[in-house]
């Protein structure tokens, strides 16, 4: 066997087709384009959604469009009963009164959610006595905590001005003159 008697094996290589090149080629003529239309122009493709100019299912069906509400406070939610676990398991430990808030239920590591509003839910018992401080609390949380002989407290935020800047001077506004009062007529206004 020399050089020249070497061939590749039978199938595995392939003409090339070469389209656009007569009707004997094969492919001759449209190439395998078809005839005409967006498709069969260079550089021409539709897009997987696109639904041939009818109105897109992403509009037809407005459920599927969502909808985000800007003005949705998230809140970092703990049920009493799951402090009560807590309690139960050595995770949260003080004096009777215990207290609850967000500084410590992070220190026990039970508060994922950091910078969020604490919301307490009363899903579940409570036995143990809780002194509690959260941003809001639900109406079952509220009976079963005082049930149980504790207290709580609503963190609220402020609603007056904040202290102005050091050094600043809050400008006082000059007291407005009522329309009853009439002031005196200038000296010149007769002449």
């Amino acid at each position: 066997m020399k050089l020249h008697d070497l061939k590749p094996a039978v199938g595995s290589k392939r003409k090339r087709i070469r389209v656009g090149r007569g009707i004997a080629a094969g492919r001759g003529k449209t190439a395998g384009y078809g005839t005409k239309g967006q498709t069969s122009r260079s550089g021409g493709s539709i897009p997987a959604w696109f639904e041939g100019g009818q109105t897109p299912i992403h509009i037809r069906i407005p459920k599927l469009r969502g909808f985000r509400n800007v003005l949705r406070v998230e809140s970092a939610v703990v049920n009493v009963g799951r402090i009560q676990n807590w309690i139960d398991a050595g995770r949260l430990k003080g004096e009777s009164p215990l207290t609850i808030n967000v500084d410590v239920l992070e220190a026990a590591g039970l508060m994922k959610s950091r910078g969020k509003p604490l919301k307490v839910l009363g899903s579940g018992n409570l036995s143990a006595k809780l002194f509690v401080l959260a941003d809001s609390f639900t109406d079952s949380a509220l009976t079963k905590i005082k049930a149980a002989g504790g207290s709580t407290q609503v963190l609220q935020l402020p609603t007056e001005e904040s202290a102005v800047a050091v050094g600043v001077t809050k400008k006082k506004s000059a007291p407005k003159q009522s329309a009853t009062e009439t002031s005196e007529p200038s000296a010149g206004a007769d002449a």
